[in-house]
């Protein structure tokens, strides 16, 4: 069962989202803000990382850079969340590391296509 970290920290969307993944199949892994992001990439080694970008004590973009500068850490794929659909927010997102990005409110089969794009094939 693929592991997904979901770094969130709207308790509504991160209700929501982590529920609708869960009945699809995967494991989530619950940060509410940067830090704990990169503390549970690093000790659990999810198969892919869901970065909201607006975070709290450390944001998305500098997570995501922390966490791809980190040899044990640097090969998970991270899909950029934001409420901000603007090109300028996208090229920020790729240039602080993360492989995709996806607009909020979050249209689950667009998600899910990139998420699946992006997990590593199994066996």
């Amino acid at each position: 069962m693929p592991r997904i970290l979901l770094v969130e920290d709207n308790e509504l969307n991160r209700d929501m989202l982590s529920r609708r993944l869960k009945r699809r199949g995967f494991d989530v892994l619950i940060a509410v803000d940067g830090e704990e992001g990169i503390d549970l990439a690093t000790r659990e080694s999810p198969d892919l990382i869901l970065m909201d970008v607006g975070l709290p004590v450390i944001d998305g973009y500098e997570s995501t850079r922390r966490i791809k500068a980190l040899d044990s850490t640097s090969k998970i794929p991270i899909i950029a969340l934001t409420a901000h659909a603007m090109p300028e927010e996208e090229a920020r997102a790729r240039d602080a590391g993360c492989d995709d990005f996806d607009t909020k409110p979050v249209e689950l089969p667009r998600l899910l296509e990139k998420i699946n794009r992006l997990l590593p094939a199994e066996g």
